[in-house]
């Protein structure tokens, strides 16, 4: 079976007993792979019962990564059913390349047993604990790393760069307000409807009020303003830092002496520092603006008898648990951000791979820091 592309003939077979011969011509690169393909497919089929099979590549011209991986295909089909396959005339040039070849190893789910099946398992479960593992590592080293450049800010002042600070600021809060009144000003409404809509069943309207101040002061308020400002500022900051990481822009610094954590990283935590307790409070009048509007317009209960409930049912140390809760879940998304940024390798795919997770782990860690905030000040009684 002689297989050409435009006369050039790429592949010949020829048997003697048991005993196939395979001459390879021609360029077996990635322009060619399909025709190479179904030759080889064709061949596998043709001759099932060889016992030894040889494959004179020496009439080769060029040879790539393509056609390299074709030719140790070939020879995996053959030496699989039990025949002795031997490659000969092959160039030295591309000795190394069939050696990376052949370490590789294709994994086949279809004949796993029972037992390999579980052993997999538990082994992917044993590489996601360990993942986990190493991220939290990298954030407590990113936690040292930050507090250091901190306290070198401190004895040196003049050193901090106040204008990055001014810009992560404007960037971070101010440009964040219309977002953040729009998504707390609809949730409040949302839930003040939902409550009158029960409520009004038990005739207990009023106690909307008191449902409304203390979920947003204590938890709504400053939860959908974090998880806001992981999915706009946190993914921002990763896709920053892995663009500089990409370019060596951060390499570059080290090589001037500078510290990133200093130079990039510090000004953009405390930018979330400051901006995410004004983004708080501001949330969370929205979401009572929202609640009262509702209530009025929906629940005829007059703005004074909303705002005399309001002064009953919640104190000061409801508007105290939200605000506390904000620069811990601001630093956490910040550290995050940056160490899923430093994370990036040079590719497209690491950034937007880096960048999901950025999200994902900050909103996660969000909540639960919320859930563990929640049991603390239970267990203080505020």
């Amino acid at each position: 079976m002689n297989i050409r592309v435009n006369g050039e003939k790429f592949l010949q077979d020829t048997v003697q007993g048991d005993r196939l011969t395979l001459s390879g011509a021609g360029a077996w690169i990635a322009i060619n792979a399909h025709t190479l393909e179904v030759a080889i497919q064709a061949i596998s089929r043709r001759y099932p019962a060889v016992k030894h099979v040889v494959i004179d590549m020496a009439r080769v011209e060029r040879l790539d990564t393509f056609g390299a991986w074709l030719l140790e295909r070939l020879t995996r089909v053959f030496s699989a059913r039990g025949c002795a396959t031997d490659v000969t005339g092959l160039s030295s040039d591309y000795g190394a390349l069939m050696s990376e070849l052949r370490t590789v190893k294709l994994d086949d789910g279809s004949r796993r047993t029972g037992s390999q099946s579980l052993f997999y398992a538990f082994a992917s479960i044993g590489e996601n604990i360990a993942s986990v593992g190493g991220s939290l590592l990298a954030i407590v080293n990113m936690l040292g790393a930050l507090t250091m450049a901190y306290a070198r800010v401190l004895t040196r002042p003049r050193s901090f760069r106040f204008t990055s600070l001014v810009h992560q600021l404007d960037n971070v809060a101010w440009r964040a307000v219309p977002i953040i009144l729009l998504i707390t000003f609809l949730i409040g409404c949302i839930i003040a409807q939902q409550g009158l809509f029960h409520f009004r069943k038990f005739g207990a309207d009023v106690y909307v009020v008191d449902m409304v101040g203390i979920l947003v002061l204590r938890e709504l308020g400053v939860l959908i303003v974090c998880i806001m400002v992981a999915g706009r500022s946190g993914s921002a900051y990763t896709a920053e830092l892995g663009s500089m990481k990409m370019r060596e822009e951060i390499d570059a610094l080290q090589t001037m002496g500078f510290d990133p954590v200093e130079v990039l990283i510090l000004p953009r935590i405390l930018a979330l520092l400051i901006g995410v307790p004004i983004l708080t409070f501001l949330g969370s009048m929205a979401a009572l603006y929202g609640g009262g509007l509702v209530c009025w317009l929906y629940g005829g209960i007059d703005p004074e008898i909303f705002l005399s409930r309001l002064k009953e049912s919640i104190a000061l140390n409801t508007f105290e648990v939200g605000m506390i809760k904000a620069p811990f879940m601001a630093l956490v998304i910040g550290v995050v951000a940056s160490v899923e940024g430093l994370a990036v390798k040079g590719s497209a795919e690491s950034l937007g791979r880096q960048t999901t997770a950025s999200v994902v782990e900050s909103i996660f860690l969000v909540i639960v820091m919320d859930g563990i905030f929640a049991i603390f000040f239970a267990s203080i009684g505020m």
